[in-house]
């Protein structure tokens, strides 16, 4: 199944949480922050959304800082991902 954002909507890919501290502390999953980090999946074609022209700025392959708890989470092929708007996403990492 291929999921295909519509408007400004943008569909990410979590990346891992890290297990280990700076110090080499192994953490429970318990104790792991929810991901920020994401790498984009999928951009749909921006356009007029609420009457003002979006312009796509992010696109395939891109990684993104979201907001924790931004976005609809959907499964896919056994594989997770988020559907936010371009507007949630905070910034790309380079």
């Amino acid at each position: 199944m291929t999921i295909k954002p519509l408007a400004d909507r943008v569909v990410i890919k979590l990346v891992a949480a890290e297990e280990k501290t700076k110090s080499g502390l192994i953490l429970t999953a318990s104790a792991q922050e929810k991901p920020q980090v994401a790498e984009v999946v999928a951009v749909g074609p921006g356009g007029l959304v609420d009457g003002n022209e979006v312009k796509m700025v992010v696109s395939v392959g891109d990684k993104v800082i979201t907001s924790k708890y931004s976005g609809t989470e959907v499964k896919a092929d056994g594989v997770e991902y988020i559907i936010v708007k371009q507007s949630e996403i905070l910034a790309i990492v380079e």
